[in-house]
């Protein structure tokens, strides 16, 4: 036992030292990106007088706004995005000519999205992806990175072996356990490193398997196979993010307006936060629609509704629990890996969890190169 303890130690510590240099720059990157979805919505609508001119205002209809939003210069939008809250703007997507944002109330063009904000977080993503690489060098940064999280994964598990104390003594304890005051630089460092790996092993876990589903397809379709499911790739479906189209009748004018439609929708699900409606072209005889009960990143919480637009019936109706288990565990993974899944207190340990990441590296690092000099003058 005391060997096999001895293998984990020196397999955890030149692993480490071999992706410390990676996994640092994930870990600085990832608290950068901790709360990048608010930061960035913020930064869009921050200023933006949104809410009712009077206390008699009343929203215009989905229709109304549409025929406001379109011009000669950018067109129809291709989603329109409704927020429950009184005081949120419309947002509508140009396809890659951005967003812009309107005043749920007169359809007056308030203004676009923070370029230099969604800049900055798009090259920090880089960074957190391919290392800041590009072109040619970004397919060998990924697997830089990819294989970084799988070894990490492998450190994560171990250390919790290694920290499990051959002694439970309350003083042994307290010193894995608990942060120290007044130690040496090295016990420091140990102290460090030990109480933060606990504290941290849980969430990490997580946040750490779900970068290894991300960077890997084999490890995606595993997560198929294990929730007892058929990967996408062993299957034949059609595209999910495609409008569901029927092959009846041209629409008509006698087809329902989008204000219609929309009220089917939130009438669908009690509670939403936002309903984006994709603009169905002229020919298509259905319209669908994305409901978000959630922050934007609980895919627990969104649902999607397909309604034909001669009769306002229910095509197809999509939740979270219609998703097969290989699918709803694949999307819980993808939003683990931010802490989003469970809102902004996820992302708060999300970001607190990337933080003690760093200090990991450090103070592994640290005792790595203690534990070098002091092998080093033994041998002198």
């Amino acid at each position: 036992m005391k060997l096999f303890r001895k293998i984990i130690f020196w397999c955890h510590l030149v692993t480490g030292v071999s992706i410390a240099v990676v996994v640092f720059v994930m870990a600085v990157t990832g608290v950068l990106l901790t709360y990048e979805r608010q930061v960035v919505a913020w930064a869009d609508t921050h200023g933006l007088d949104a809410g009712p001119v009077d206390a008699s205002a009343q929203r215009l209809s989905i229709d109304e706004l549409l025929a406001r939003m379109t011009d000669a210069a950018s067109g129809a939008p291709s989603t329109i995005t409704l927020h429950h809250s009184a005081d949120a703007p419309v947002a509508a997507a140009f396809g890659r000519d951005g967003t812009a944002y309107y005043s749920a109330y007169t359809g007056e063009k308030l203004g676009e999205t923070d370029s230099g904000v969604r800049s900055f977080f798009r090259s920090v993503e880089d960074w957190h992806r391919w290392l800041g690489a590009g072109g040619d060098n970004r397919k060998l940064a990924r697997a830089a990175t990819g294989a970084s999280n799988l070894a990490f994964l492998f450190i994560v598990v171990s250390g919790i072996y290694l920290w499990w104390p051959r002694n439970w003594g309350r003083k042994a304890l307290r010193h894995v356990t608990f942060l120290q005051r007044g130690l040496s630089p090295k016990a420091r460092d140990f102290n460090w490193h030990n109480v933060i790996g606990l504290w941290s092993f849980l969430p990490l876990f997580f946040i750490v398997l779900s970068g290894v589903v991300i960077s890997y397809r084999w490890a995606g379709e595993l997560v198929y196979v294990i929730a007892g499911d058929t990967p996408p790739g062993g299957r034949a479906e059609g595209p999910r993010d495609e409008p569901v189209t029927m092959s009846a009748l041209p629409p008509t004018p006698a087809s329902l307006s989008l204000a219609q439609l929309e009220k089917v929708a939130a009438d669908r699900v009690p509670g939403w936060n936002t309903i984006a409606i994709r603009i169905p072209a002229e020919a298509d005889s259905t319209a669908r629609f994305t409901i978000d009960a959630g922050t934007g990143g609980q895919p627990h919480k969104r649902s999607t509704l397909t309604l034909d637009r001669f009769t306002g019936k229910e095509v197809t109706f999509e939740s979270f629990a219609d998703a097969s288990p290989g699918r709803r565990a694949r999307s819980v993974l993808r939003f683990a890996h931010t802490g989003e899944v469970l809102g902004l207190f996820g992302q708060t340990i999300a970001g607190l969890v990337s933080l003690g990441t760093a200090f990991l590296v450090y103070t592994g690092l640290s005792l790595s190169l203690r534990r070098l000099r002091s092998w080093l003058k033994r041998r002198r």
